[in-house]
This record gives C-alpha cells, structure tokens and sequence, in this order.
C-alpha cells in the first residue's frame, strides 16, 4: 500500500493562493503534480506570475484575478469555473477581517466579510460540486479558523463568518457524500505568514506563543499538509469534520 499524496492528473482550484497559507497550498500541490488554478486580487501580480509561468514553460498553472469583495468580480470568475471540464479539488481559502467591538461595528464590514469569507466559498462550492457530481469525486476544504470554534473581544463579525463556514462545510458534506465528494474544513490557529509578521510586534509573537502549548506558531506549509491529505485520495472516509490545526491553543 502507498501512503504518497500524489495529485497527478487532478485540477485544484484554490482561491487567495497569491501569499500566506494559499502561496503555500500552491506549491504544494504543484510539488504534488497537480493542474493549477489559482486566484489572487492584485491584476499586477497576477499577470506577472502567468509571464514568469510562460516564460518558464509552465504550462499547468494559471493564475485569475478574482476579488471576491466585488460581485460583478465573483460572478465573473463563477462563470469561468462553470467552463471548466473537470475540477477534482476546490480549497477555498480567500478570506479577510475586520476587528472592532460590537457596537462600533460597521454594516459595510459586515457586508465585506460576509460577502469573501462565506457567500464566495458558498457559490464557489456550488458550482464545483456540479462538476463533482458528474465526475462521481471531489474533495472541498474550506479554510476557516480557530476562531470558527472559540472567540475574543472584536470578533463579532469574523466569528459570525468562520462559523458560518464550518456550518456550510457540514451541510455541504451531507448534500455530496453520496457522490463521493468530501467536504471538510481546516482551522488554523496563530500561522507565522506574511501578514502575522507585518501586524504583530516580536512582543507580541513571544505572547501569543507562550499561550500555545507547542510554543510556537504554525508555519504555513504545516497547515497545507492537513489540507493535503484531506484533499488528497489518501483520505476516503472523513467528511464534515472541522480540523483545527492550532498547536493546541483551543484545548487550554
């Protein structure tokens, strides 16, 4: 029996794959053989990750604008995926945040979180698991957070969203399972990405971390290796589940 993860001949389609956690999923799954589509907001960099692909005669990548924030930009890149012939994997990992306390919240925050962390996955998973369903297999994970399972002062309306998540994963699952589509959610705890670094002091790192009983936040190709397996054919049975990948921070 081989316990490889190969992905070779499989497309995967994962959103927010320009940094962080999504740049990491990407060269994974390219490492893993697998056809990419890969979406990211900024037009420049886009382009130029599809010249830099071309120029290196990398042809099983391709990068898509897609700002989930804009719906005109949503339903833009949804009626691209529905000409796909075949997506086998779907990773749904664009996402962003607003901090505040409850009663100075704004509406358009909420509208904005609303809209990239849970209507986009919504309809993006829609529309793949049509193509699933013809093809009698896929695998959805749905990137939410630890805090989809525990919260904090001016997380009102990014938990509203993260929970949300996890509850559309387990919905989902139930609607596909038959079809032998698995759908699961990944919730990552404290990840040393690029936006951690830029809005978090050493200070405050050094806190946090004590905090988390391994001492140490996540890197993110730690979190892309859950993604993987579960994505992967190695994973044949778990479906609806919600992994937190936290160090254990959410157990003390």
């Amino acid at each position: 029996m081989s316990f490889k993860i190969n992905f070779s001949g499989k497309v995967v389609l994962v959103t927010g794959a320009t940094r962080g956690i999504g740049a990491a999923l990407a060269r994974d799954f390219h490492a893993a053989g697998a056809d990419l589509i890969l979406t990211g907001t900024d037009s420049k960099q886009i382009n130029e990750l599809n010249q830099n692909n071309a120029d290196a005669g990398v042809t099983n990548i391709r990068h898509i604008q897609a700002d989930f924030a804009d719906a005109a930009s949503l339903q833009c890149f949804l009626d691209e995926i529905a000409h796909c012939k075949r997506i086998d994997v779907c990773i749904n990992n664009a996402g962003t945040n607003r901090i505040d306390f409850i009663d100075s919240t704004k509406v358009e925050d909420y509208d904005l979180l609303s809209q990239v962390n849970l209507r986009a996955p919504f309809l993006i998973s829609r529309q793949v698991s049509r193509l699933m369903k013809k093809a009698n297999y896929g695998r959805i994970v749905n990137i939410a957070s630890i805090w989809s399972v525990i919260t904090k002062p001016k997380r009102s309306i990014y938990s509203t969203t993260k929970f949300g998540l996890v509850g559309m994963t387990k919905a989902v699952a139930a609607d596909l399972g038959a079809y032998n589509v698995l759908v699961n959610a990944v919730s990552p705890g404290f990840t040393m990405t690029e936006l951690t670094q830029s809005v978090l002091s050493d200070k405050e790192i050094q806190e946090l971390s004590a905090q988390i009983p391994v001492k140490r936040f996540a890197r993110p190709e730690e979190i892309s290796k859950v993604v993987l397996f579960l994505s992967s054919d190695l994973n044949t049975y778990i479906t609806g589940q919600n992994i937190v990948a936290d160090g254990g921070f959410v157990s003390v």
